[in-house]
């Protein structure tokens, strides 16, 4: 297993991280595994030198979290061993406050993560959407007031538009408060439009990423068909592939799929080339152009696949994302990164963790 530094932070995760969605009560998902399924998994991830761990509060309603609370106890001599990441935003409750990025809910909802958790802290605290409700002001101290309880060590964002980003980081360095060190945004060779912006804004900030389905929700690992028929429980039972991928992406999907028994993770770059690219041609790429041949993204169905059809900051649909699954770190003027080029690990499911 290789490390790297998650952004320009300090700390080090390993490249292949496990992300905790598919665990929890199989009543609230049929694909998501109890605790005793879950424990072999983890346990391999362990043994092979994971020690990055992404939950959030709202999978499986917290259930996600209890799971992993008690497999890294049991599988690691001492809470420094690991780095273990959650997130705040999505409703826990039906109460008007039981949801969303203001201050009362995200001191209510570390406290209730730490509980689920059985920690007094976690290494990163993400925001997992926008919040079009709350003034980023207050969202960004509170944040930074979670970190200097020492609650939380690191703070992250997820899925949004790279201006809302870039507005958040400006406000928190404005102020002297804690800035984000990691960005969860979706990402994978079907879905590319992050390389218009997001990824190249968080290479020129330093800042890591961490996008979640790498493989298309199965598409790109050859679990899915073109007649919506599934080769696992998920596969059967995930109507967002409906509303983010097309019949086109199976074809687009194929080659990589004839390539799925290959070892290692994908090398660096991807991030790297979009800067590079972008670089070039800023100047006079009009705003909503249609992507090159060869494809960075397709324009007009970004937003749709973004956030499951809703505008970027929304709540998510019933059958949430999953959790990172790639780690990276930006470059920085100060030299500290070789190359500009970020590091990209692919995920850690429970076919890639059997081998």
């Amino acid at each position: 297993m290789e490390y790297v530094r998650l952004g320009a932070s300090g700390v080090k995760v390993s490249r292949i991280c496990l992300g905790m969605m598919s665990y929890g009560n199989p009543e609230h998902r049929p694909w998501q595994l109890d605790i005793d399924d879950a424990r072999p998994i983890v346990r391999r991830a362990a043994e092979e030198g994971v020690t990055f761990f992404d939950t959030a509060d709202m999978y499986s309603v917290g259930r996600s979290e209890e799971i992993t609370g008690e497999l890294l106890r049991e599988l690691f001599p001492s809470r420094d061993d690991y780095v273990l990441a959650t997130k705040v935003y999505n409703p826990m409750g039906e109460g008007p406050n039981d949801r969303g990025l203001s201050r009362k809910h995200i001191m209510a909802g570390i406290d209730a993560s730490l509980r689920r958790l059985g920690t007094d802290h976690v290494d990163l605290y993400q925001i997992h959407r926008f919040d079009h409700e709350t003034p980023l002001e207050e969202t960004m101290e509170a944040l930074h007031d979670v970190v200097k309880a020492g609650k939380a060590r690191y703070i992250g964002a997820s899925s949004m538009y790279a201006w809302q980003f870039a507005k958040a980081q400006h406000i928190a360095e404005a102020h002297g408060w804690t800035r984000f060190v990691s960005m969860q945004n979706h990402y994978n060779l079907l879905y590319r439009e992050e390389e218009r912006e997001m990824n190249p804004l968080c290479l020129d900030q330093g800042v890591g990423v961490i996008p979640w389905s790498p493989l298309a929700r199965g598409l790109l690992a050859g679990t899915r068909d073109r007649d919506r028929t599934g080769q696992t429980v998920r596969a059967g039972n995930d109507p967002l592939v409906e509303r983010w991928y097309a019949d086109a992406d199976f074809s687009r999907g194929r080659h990589p799929r004839d390539r799925r028994g290959a070892r290692g993770v994908p090398g660096p770059g991807r991030a790297g080339m979009a800067a590079q690219q972008a670089r070039g041609h800023r100047a006079d790429r009009r705003r909503h152009e249609d992507p090159p041949s060869g494809g960075r993204g397709r324009g007009g169905r970004a937003d749709a696949r973004r956030e499951g059809g809703g505008p970027p900051g929304g709540p998510l649909p019933p059958a949430p994302h999953h959790g990172p699954q790639l780690t990276g770190r930006g470059g920085s003027r100060d030299g500290f990164h070789v190359g500009g080029v970020p590091a990209q690990v692919s995920s850690c499911s429970r076919g890639s963790i059997a081998k």
